[in-house]
């Protein structure tokens, strides 16, 4: 059984746009990962976002879900409890959507990890496994 990935923004930002200081980790970070690559759509309009003024990225992150590079299991309204409490428990980051589904599909999925530049993260993701 291999493991599942969860893939934050910042990685995907990287990974998409040559300029950015962390590409070419991420580049040899997600080229040695076995697709699919999990995320949730928080993350897919974080990153169209940062990459509005980046010519192709509409191309780019479509051909990842084509191809089932990338696939979005995640649905908010099936967990919108348990990311409000998320987002909540950690005002004071703050936390954001996107990272509170991350975490809640970190949650959800035995074995994952989260792919992220995002030092915040490890602080939410070592609290909930102390929790577990």
């Amino acid at each position: 059984m291999s493991q599942k990935v969860i893939l934050d923004t910042g990685v995907l930002v990287a990974y998409l746009n040559k300029r950015e200081q962390f590409h070419e980790w991420a580049e040899v970070e997600l080229n040695k990962t076995k697709p699919p690559l999990l995320t949730c759509e928080a993350v897919i309009v974080e990153s169209y976002f940062l990459l509005k003024s980046t010519y192709g990225v509409v191309d780019l992150i479509f051909s990842l879900l084509r191809k089932k590079q990338i696939v979005i299991p995640f649905l908010l309204t099936d967990e919108m409890v348990e990311v409000e409490a998320l987002m909540k428990r950690y005002e004071n980051v703050p936390m954001s959507l996107a990272d509170a589904c991350l975490v809640r599909m970190s949650e959800l999925i035995p074995g994952s990890v989260v792919l992220t530049l995002d030092s915040d993260f490890f602080g939410f993701i070592e609290k909930i496994e102390m929790k577990q």
